[in-house]
């Protein structure tokens, strides 16, 4: 479960189409002062699968149920993002949007900051403001504090885990009132494979980060 550019499916998805600009499909400010991430980031470990457990609603990816996100690393050092959800419900058709992302290099060195494209060379900002220590799940966010993703690694983590993330995400200032609790299914087999025949991959224009 993002980054922060239209990470998303066409048609919509989590965590991936963030603008940190102002956009249609943005919905109302949930955080009007988003604080820097100030936990380091280990990429390899942050790869993978993860579920999104709940977002802030937006255009991109309205209606959207059973949603994840799959990063895994790329020869050149990129990131490949590949987002996949169903439309309308868990039994919906699937369907998936490939992007890239990198990391944003900083002098904190946290590597928490990323930057994530689905379409050309328009990237948005995703930013890892908590995750638990074991990587098991995640809270996502962007400088506008109009997107917001809530991820974990099981499809349907345990009520401590659940309240853990609305505790923590309340912590950074977020609204948890504007938040959508995606469904996800029982069986996570189905999702969890990666489309057959997954949508052509966008060249985009090379850049400094990882997608």
């Amino acid at each position: 479960m993002r980054l922060t550019t239209r990470i998303l499916l066409a048609g919509g998805l989590t965590l991936a189409s963030w603008l940190s600009v102002r956009r249609p499909d943005a919905g109302p400010v949930g955080n009007d002062d988003v604080p820097e991430p100030t936990k380091p980031v280990d990429l390899t470990r942050y790869l993978g699968l993860w579920h999104e457990i709940a977002r802030y609603e937006n255009g991109f990816q309205r209606g959207m149920e059973a949603v994840t996100a799959h990063y895994s690393l790329k020869p050149s050092g990129k990131v490949k993002v590949v987002n996949s959800g169903r439309q309308g419900g868990l039994e919906g058709p699937l369907k998936s949007a490939i992007g890239r992302a990198y990391v944003v290099k900083e002098p904190s060195g946290l590597n928490a900051k990323l930057r994530v494209a689905f379409f050309g060379p328009f990237y948005g900002n995703y930013w890892v403001l908590d995750r638990a220590e074991d990587y098991s799940w995640s809270i996502v966010g962007e400088p506008s504090g109009r997107f917001l993703w809530l991820l974990c690694r099981q499809p349907r983590p345990d009520a401590a885990t659940r309240a853990l993330l609305l505790e923590r995400a309340q912590a950074l200032g977020y609204d948890l009132s504007l938040l959508r609790f995606t469904k996800q299914p029982r069986s996570i087999a189905r999702e969890a494979a990666a489309p057959k025949t997954p949508p052509p991959e966008d060249p985009g224009i090379p850049s400094a980060r990882p997608a």
